[in-house]
C-alpha cells in the first residue's frame, strides 16, 4: 500500500502530522496490516519567499496581523507539538523558500532515504533554526540523514519538481499535510486514529 503525504518542510502541522502518522503505522503493523510505503510529496506554503531567509516571527506577524497574534499562534502550535514529543523552537526558525529542499527530498526518494531526510529537515527547521533555503545547509543536513553528495547546482530535476508541485494543486491539495491513499484522502494534522481509519478504509 502506498500512502502519499503532501507537505512542506516549513509547515509546523506537517511535522506534527508525521509523528501522528508514525503512531498510526505502529498500530497498523500490530494489527497485521500490510507494508505501507510512505512517499512525501511537495507543496510550497510560500513559493514567492526568498531563499535568504527571515525570522519566522517577523513573517508571521506580517501575515497574520501583528506580533501579538503571531505569538499566540506560535505558542499554540508549539504546545500541540509537545504533545507528540516535539520540542519546537520557533524563535529560532527562519522562513525561506523551500523549492531546493523539495529537490533534496526528491533525490532522497530515489535513494530510499526520503523519510530520514524529511525528518532531518523538519528537525533542522523547527528545532535548530536551520535556513532551508541555503543550499550548503541542505547538503549538510541531507548527508547527515544518509544522502551524501547532493549537488543542487544543476537544473535537470527542476522541471520534474515543478510538474509535481503542479500535480498537487491539480488534484485539489490546498492545505498541508494532506494524506492520500488511493482515491481517499484527509487534510490537516489528523489524529492517529483518523489516519489509521484511512489505512483501514483502503484495505477494505
Amino acid at each position: 500500500m502506498r500512502l502519499e503525504v503532501w507537505s512542506d518542510v516549513v509547515c509546523p502541522w506537517c511535522y506534527i502530522g508525521k509523528r501522528r502518522l508514525e503512531q498510526a503505522l505502529e498500530v497498523w503493523r500490530a494489527e497485521g496490516g500490510e507494508d505501507v510505503e510512505v512517499r512525501w510529496r511537495p507543496f510550497q506554503l510560500d513559493p514567492g519567499s526568498s531563499s535568504d531567509g527571515r525570522p519566522l516571527d517577523e513573517a508571521m506577524a506580517e501575515k497574520f496581523g501583528g506580533a501579538e497574534q503571531a505569538a499566540r499562534m506560535m505558542a499554540g502550535v508549539t504546545a500541540t507539538a509537545a504533545e507528540v514529543g516535539l520540542e519546537y523552537r520557533l524563535d529560532r526558525a527562519v522562513r525561506a523558500n523551500t523549492f531546493d529542499a523539495h529537490r533534496v527530498l526528491a533525490l532522497a526518494a530515489g535513494q530510499g532515504v526520503q523519510d530520514a531526510v524529511q525528518e532531518r529537515l523538519f528537525r533542522g527547521y523547527f528545532v535548530e533554526g536551520a535556513n532551508l533555503g541555503d543550499r550548503a545547509t541542505l547538503t549538510a543536513l541531507a548527508a547527515e540523514a544518509g544522502l551524501p553528495g547532493v549537488d543542487l547546482s544543476g537544473t535537470g530535476d527542476v522541471d520534474a519538481l515543478r510538474a509535481e508541485l503542479a500535480e498537487g494543486i491539480a488534484i485539489g491539495v490546498r492545505s498541508v499535510p494532506t494524506f492520500v491513499v488511493g482515491r481517499r484522502g484527509v487534510a490537516g494534522a489528523q489524529s492517529a486514529e483518523v489516519l489509521l481509519d484511512l489505512l483501514r478504509g483502503a484495505r477494505n
